[in-house]
């Protein structure tokens, strides 16, 4: 049975606050917890789930030593999830170090200009994941990357993709050979460009775009045509619609 204190320490765990207090993060659900179990440098600290959960893991108690691991009811489920439909399981995880490579090695980045939505921010990581892209460098007013709604929305793929927060213009001006390209309503329609094998991509604020000093800053402006009356594109959409057009 759950005591009243583990129910209060995982429900502060939805604040930034104590997540960075505590260096953990929450994930849950049978696809996600599976990912994460599975990616060596994704070390739980503790693992609640149902009976039916249990049934079909059962081997990791002792594959994974120094955890703690409690069967729990769906009900008690339900009481620490932060799901509206809670799926049989919930972890918690220590914050994975940065790894001691360049956040820029040769290829394309994603360079994240103030996005604000979890789920944005997730299905960005989770379209990175999906072309390869293992290094997203973030503004450091974008989400935080470990928020409950993020993690979720990558689907697993936060195993794989690394993000870091940086002043923008710093880290671009650090690195001045890579030919930045900018995602705004006013560049060259995406036709106009071709595969690119080593670029900086960047994505700015839902509502606000790129902003206008990162703007300046870019070598190549990108616009995704409109044909109808849509005033713009969700983010993490377009992010998806470039990448499949200059991977």
């Amino acid at each position: 049975m759950l005591t009243k204190s583990q129910v209060k320490y995982i429900q502060t765990l939805n604040q930034k606050k104590f997540r960075e207090e505590n260096g953990v993060f929450v994930a849950e659900g049978q696809k996600i917890i599976n990912e994460l179990l599975a990616a060596r440098h994704m070390e739980p600290t503790a693992i609640y789930a149902t009976p039916e959960w249990w049934l079909h893991h059962a081997a990791i108690k002792n594959e994974i030593p120094f955890v703690h691991f409690q069967e729990i009811t769906q009900q008690e489920l339900e009481r620490i999830s932060f799901l509206t439909t809670p799926n049989q399981v919930l972890g918690i995880f220590k914050k994975p170090a940065l790894p001691d490579e360049p956040l820029y090695q040769q290829g394309i980045s994603l360079v994240l200009d103030g996005i604000q939505d979890p789920g944005n921010m997730g299905t960005i990581i989770r379209i990175a994941d999906w072309f390869g892209i293992h290094h997203i460098i973030a503004s450091p007013d974008s989400v935080d990357v470990f928020n409950p709604k993020v993690v979720q929305a990558s689907m697993g793929s936060i195993a794989r993709v690394h993000v870091a927060y940086h002043d923008l213009r710093h880290f671009i001006g650090e690195h001045q050979e890579v030919p930045l390209y900018a995602a705004t309503l006013n560049g060259k329609p995406l036709s106009g460009f071709g595969k690119v094998s080593s670029a900086f991509l960047l994505v700015g604020n839902e509502s606000k775009g790129v902003s206008r000093d990162l703007q300046q800053l870019a070598a190549h402006h990108i616009t995704i045509p409109k044909y109808g009356e849509a005033e713009s594109l969700n983010a993490a959409v377009a992010t998806g619609i470039i990448l499949s057009h200059i991977v």
